[in-house]
């Protein structure tokens, strides 16, 4: 049969006002959630020269179509095609249904929202979104939202996050190395910030990049400012900082930690008021008094060989005290009551304008890069909980590198780090703390809490094993779109989830050079081709590795 006969049958009761140029296929079939379409591929190519570029596009894989079902229209996207019929030019396609709007007076779209409550009967006619349909799908309404870049497969139409539900109910930003995602993470960032001037942001930044990009907008805290009190751990912070050994040994230092860090905060509960006191109390103590109290119970002892878990304990208690690169922490000068202070400049209370405070912690030893994580992680859901009853200020905590604190394997150190960001993830929401989760390796990242974020992000993804665990935590209406994340440029990705009114592929927008992280990659052919200074360089750089400081 003539394909031109198949698309125009005799008792169509559709629309006359949408023209026929416009229509291009018909439903075959239909199944749930997505359907068969036949298109005319002859029609197809007449309308590539189209000035409308959502017209000109029309029939590729990724674009839009609708089609007529008693008032509504129903919007679907392009997921697959294939050849059906050669000779008659037919082409079957695949599509996934995004949602219904209205007929406008000349029979476009309008009032479009997300989900589908009734679908097409085979026979019914496809057609083509005009770029006006396209601003009517992804308009943003009247709640809170910014801009971010263009949506495909149009050139002007713009791509809005809803601020609220993006940060309410967390977000997932997922990419290769190489595809833009801290420009990406930047933009975001900076769009908030720019409607939200007193909000109160934290990032952790584990390579100091974000620093250049904020230092006009925020706080950049490092080993050289951060002075973040030692006391304010917890006894699991704590163990993961002065116990080094494992299993049965591990516990016997643990009671010992525990004994003389209880013992040294309740010397201070006089001075602070205090009448309950646990060991995670966040009172100050001295060193000093920790120091004492441990050699005091050590002497208690009758046997040498009883002694073991006290000298491991006094070991590395010693050694943390006369480390230069602890002393961001572990500082004698660290012992005043500041917790208030350092809560405000932390969480930016009040921000006056500088929302945001970077975390780098690119300097901090190895070892207790985690312990500093969960200690912020920690402070910023303890303090959501009680400051309940207060006028509510909502904190927003961006992990870089997240799969580095919450991986999807525990083993080691990191646990308390892993508890705390594991916890915000699945309650943070009701106390207005929100989560912000940056990685390249989402499959290293724990499930649990990636099924948590309602938005997800996703640039490309080189990983299969990375793209199946995307697919498991994107919705259900978005997983037309997993075809085309190995597909995506760099600054390009696709959006679904709670943020976005429907799920989108977006060319983010490029940011001015003075908000970007410093996180480009090196021109080696221009770089290796300037000599001179080396030498005075290298003294630079080895008093500066010596010193371990910036």
């Amino acid at each position: 049969m003539d394909a031109r006969h198949i698309f125009t049958v005799a008792g169509d009761a559709d629309d006359p006002r949408m023209p026929a140029r416009l229509v291009i296929g018909r439903v075959p079939d239909i199944a749930g959630s997505t359907a068969r379409i036949s298109l005319d591929g002859r029609a197809l190519v007449a309308l590539e020269g189209e000035a409308d570029d959502s017209v000109a596009m029309a029939g590729q894989v990724g674009s839009h179509v609708k089609m007529k079902v008693g008032p509504l229209w129903l919007v679907a996207r392009i997921r697959a095609m294939r050849l059906g019929d050669a000779e008659s030019d037919l082409i079957l396609a695949d599509i996934d249904f995004l949602g219904e709007g209205g007929e406008a007076g000349d029979g476009g779209l309008v009032a479009f929202r997300r989900g589908v409550t009734c679908y097409p009967r085979p026979g019914c006619r496809i057609c083509v979104l005009t770029d006006a349909d396209i601003r009517q799908m992804y308009a943003a309404d009247d709640r809170p939202h910014v801009e971010i870049g263009i949506v495909h497969p149009t050139a002007h139409v713009r791509g809005a996050i809803y601020v609220d539900a993006f940060l309410g109910k967390h977000f997932a930003l997922l990419g290769s190395t190489g595809t833009g995602k801290s420009t990406a993470a930047a933009l975001l960032l900076h769009r908030i910030c720019d409607v939200a001037p007193e909000g109160h942001v934290v990032m952790i930044d584990p390579h100091g990049e974000y620093g250049a990009a904020f230092a006009d907008r925020g706080e950049v805290l490092d080993v050289g400012n951060l002075a973040m009190p030692y006391w304010l751990m917890n006894l699991d912070e704590h163990a993961e900082v002065f116990v080094t050994t494992s299993g049965a040994e591990r516990q016997k230092d643990v009671d010992v930690l525990t004994r003389c860090l209880l013992a040294a905060r309740a010397r201070n509960r006089a001075a602070e008021g205090l009448t309950r006191l646990t060991v995670d109390s966040p009172v100050p103590y001295l060193l000093s008094d920790f120091s004492n109290i441990l050699q005091a119970e050590m002497g208690k002892l009758d046997k040498a060989t009883e002694n073991a878990q006290f000298l491991r304990l006094k070991a590395r208690f010693d050694e943390i005290k006369a480390d230069p690169r602890y002393g961001f922490m572990f500082s004698g000068m660290l012992v005043a009551d500041n917790m208030a202070a350092f809560l405000a400049r932390v969480f930016r209370l009040p921000a006056g304008g500088r929302p945001i405070s970077i975390v780098d912690v690119s300097g901090v030893p190895s070892d207790i890069v985690s312990v500093v994580v969960s200690v912020l992680s920690r402070m910023i859901f303890d303090y959501a909980l009680w400051s309940r009853g207060e006028p509510l200020r909502p904190v927003l905590l961006v992990c870089e590198e997240a799969h580095r604190y919450v991986p999807a394997t525990q083993s080691g150190r990191g646990a308390a780090v892993n508890r705390v960001l594991e916890r915000i993830a699945k309650e943070g929401r009701k106390y207005g703390v929100a989560l912000g989760l940056i990685t390249q390796r989402p499959s290293d990242l724990s499930e649990g809490v990636l099924s948590q974020c309602g938005t997800i992000i996703a640039m490309r993804l080189n990983n299969e094993r990375d793209r199946a665990f995307v697919a498991a935590a994107m919705p259900e209406g978005a997983q037309g779109f997993l075809d085309a994340i190995p597909a995506l440029r760099n600054r390009e990705c696709v959006i679904c989830g709670e943020g976005v009114s429907i799920p989108m592929r977006v060319s983010l927008d490029e940011l001015e050079a003075g908000r970007r992280p410093a996180s480009q990659d090196p021109v080696f052919s221009a770089l290796w081709a300037q000599p001179g200074g080396d030498s005075e360089m290298l003294g630079r750089v080895v008093r500066r590795w010596r010193t371990q400081g910036r």
